[in-house]
């Protein structure tokens, strides 16, 4: 995983809110369809902090064909932000991983044993494609663990294919993805399918993290409403999520 600092505090926390340690955004500047430059980073940071998160860590996207990100490029956009924090002295922790698309090239580079982006010791962040159903799962989670990861899976509630297919998320937790819900998924932000798929994962307990997957200011304007916020209540049982990441 690639570094953290601390500095010193800004703002209020809200009364409640689900995490202190987000696992999953995309707040670094210009690197994929998350925040296109410092200044949106700042002010999405910001806007994390007032409502209670302390912690980011940061989970740009690695897709082959479209954000071919790898170490370096994450690690200068890391950079950037963590200097530009610290020079408005904001005491916000912040280090990155990566969200991997479960492609070729991810495939690829498990066979070639190149170290993969961590949010903590072995623990990754993986995603499915939204436009199809993947073959071979279970191989692809085989390989995984083969190579000493523990994947999670970002936000199967927003596959469509799983709508009305409840069950591949059991089946997906028995080959061992952790499964990671979007917060936003919850509030109906993505239609009423994503949070109905939501709440019967809540209800069936297979959701092991939640996270924002924020990638610009509209996200954090619903996150932070109170509106979103009695549903968080409602849903996630008034707890503290994420704890093994603060």
């Amino acid at each position: 995983m690639l570094g953290i600092f601390k500095s010193n505090r800004l703002s209020h926390p809200v009364d409640y809110f689900p995490i202190r340690t987000d696992i999953h955004s995309h707040i670094l500047p210009g690197i994929d369809d998350g925040s296109p430059d410092l200044t949106t980073s700042i002010s999405l940071v910001k806007g994390l902090m007032e409502s209670g998160v302390s912690r980011s860590i940061a989970t740009p996207h690695i897709i082959s064909d479209l954000y071919p990100n790898n170490a370096e490029s994450i690690h200068n956009a890391l950079e950037k932000l963590k200097n530009e924090l610290v020079k408005q002295q904001i005491d916000f922790e912040v280090s990155a991983a990566a969200e991997y698309m479960m492609d070729s090239y991810f495939l690829e580079l498990l066979q070639k044993k190149v170290p993969l982006l961590t949010i903590k010791n072995n623990i990754i962040l993986t995603e499915f494609p939204f436009a199809f159903m993947p073959d071979h799962v279970e191989d692809i989670s085989f390989s995984i663990f083969t190579e000493g990861y523990q994947p999670i899976l970002a936000h199967p509630e927003r596959y469509g294919y799983t709508h009305g297919n409840y069950k591949v998320y059991h089946r997906w937790a028995e080959i061992g993805f952790h499964l990671q819900l979007n917060l936003l998924s919850l509030t109906g932000y993505y239609g009423n399918e994503p949070a109905k798929a939501a709440r019967y994962m809540l209800k069936h307990d297979l959701v092991t993290y939640v996270g924002t997957d924020m990638h610009h200011a509209r996200h954090l304007e619903v996150l932070k409403s109170p509106a979103s916020i009695k549903i968080f209540h409602e849903y996630l049982g008034n707890k503290e999520w994420n704890t093994i990441f603060n």
